[in-house]
């Protein structure tokens, strides 16, 4: 083997190693449902924010492939309906769970 095919077997396995580490578990996002994970959180806060009964700065919003947490505390039981119901309904939303509590 030439030094050039032994860098170019390293350089190869060194990737395909990256590209595994990267990889998705059960309990682990991969890379790229990490990114859209933090879409999908962005939205729904920005839809929060555009609602006008509820307040983005009581409510946090998490998001693990796809499934939505929302706690905080809230003024109201609507507020927390209402909050539920914007999250469901942001594109990329697979289930909501709510842990809000009414203050």
């Amino acid at each position: 083997m030439t030094t050039r095919n032994i860098y170019a077997l390293f350089f190869l396995s060194l990737f395909s190693l990256t590209l595994l580490g990267c990889g998705a578990t059960s309990t682990r996002e991969g890379t790229g449902e990490y990114i859209d994970d933090t879409v999908i959180t962005t939205r729904v806060k920005a839809a929060i924010l555009n609602t006008a009964s509820l307040k983005v700065s009581e409510i946090n919003v998490e998001t693990f492939k796809g499934v939505v947490q929302l706690s905080g505390f809230v003024n109201s039981a609507e507020d927390i309906n209402t909050a539920v119901r914007v999250a469901g309904d942001v594109a990329g939303v697979t289930a909501v769970k709510n842990a809000m509590r009414v203050k």
